[in-house]
């Protein structure tokens, strides 16, 4: 029997936590690109490195898991980490495979370093400041490594944003499946699909955001981030109100 921690600092895996999660990954996509092309590139990236660093001061504040204050966090980790990717193919001309394989590597040690700390990569043994800060970590790689997986997929391998969309959404499938209907390791399938989430959210959302002439809908990034980040507001003010991320007891 698995009882939530009454100090847990992170929200219960619901539908409403993978809903979120899809639409920060989007939101992060067209605002960081938004802020690139309207900003200088390099004060873009120092906003979203400071909204970054705020976020989590906050978050590292309060003593347990506290809705707009998680969520805040995960938008700015999407931001910064979406920037992070961009930076090595835009600012140093580093092809998005070989930023896609650097990234796997960092997200593995992390992963390594952390179960080799705290001997396990649960989230839902997030109360303590070390594990908060793997937790972290984990999150802002898995942001930068999705960001270079799911370019590399639409524009090196010329798939296009709406085909690594729906590829992604297919594949996050796969460990629902794999956790539902045959019980695989759920620490396992969790990451995974939390790695897919990116480049899922963000390949839809470069869809609807770029131009035609790139084979998109041409709605804009900067209207596509609005409609997300209301889309955000909503369900977060709902979970805060209704606290359905936090009341549910699971067992194992």
């Amino acid at each position: 029997m698995s009882v939530r921690h009454p100090l847990a600092k992170v929200p219960e895996i619901t539908t409403y936590f993978w809903v979120i999660k899809i639409l920060t990954t989007g939101m992060g996509e067209t605002t960081s690109d938004f802020l690139a092309h309207t900003l200088n590139p390099i004060i873009a990236v120092l906003i979203g490195g400071a909204g970054l660093v705020i976020a989590l001061v906050l978050q590292s504040s309060v003593r347990r898991y506290v809705a707009w204050v998680y969520w805040l966090a995960v938008v700015m980790v999407s931001i910064f980490g979406t920037m992070a990717a961009d930076v090595l193919h835009v600012g140093f001309g580093i092809p998005y495979i070989v930023s896609s394989i650097f990234y796997a590597l960092v997200l593995a040690g992390i992963f390594v370093l952390w179960y080799w700390r705290e001997k396990t990569l649960s989230i839902h043994s997030i109360y303590t400041r070390h594990r908060e800060a793997f937790y972290w970590a984990t999150v802002l790689a898995t942001f930068a490594l999705g960001t270079a997986v799911g370019d590399m997929t639409a524009v090196t391998l010329h798939l296009g944003y709406l085909a690594t969309g729906v590829l992604f959404a297919v594949a996050f499938i796969i460990p629902i499946v794999a956790y539902y209907k045959f019980g695989v390791n759920e620490i396992l399938t969790f990451w995974f699909a939390y790695i897919v989430t990116r480049p899922l959210g963000a390949s839809f959302a470069d869809w609807m955001g770029v131009s035609t002439t790139r084979g998109g809908l041409g709605w804009g990034t900067g209207l596509v981030s609005i409609v997300l980040a209301i889309l955000i507001v909503a369900f977060v003010a709902f979970l805060a109100v209704s606290r359905r991320d936090i009341e549910r007891r699971r067992s194992s």
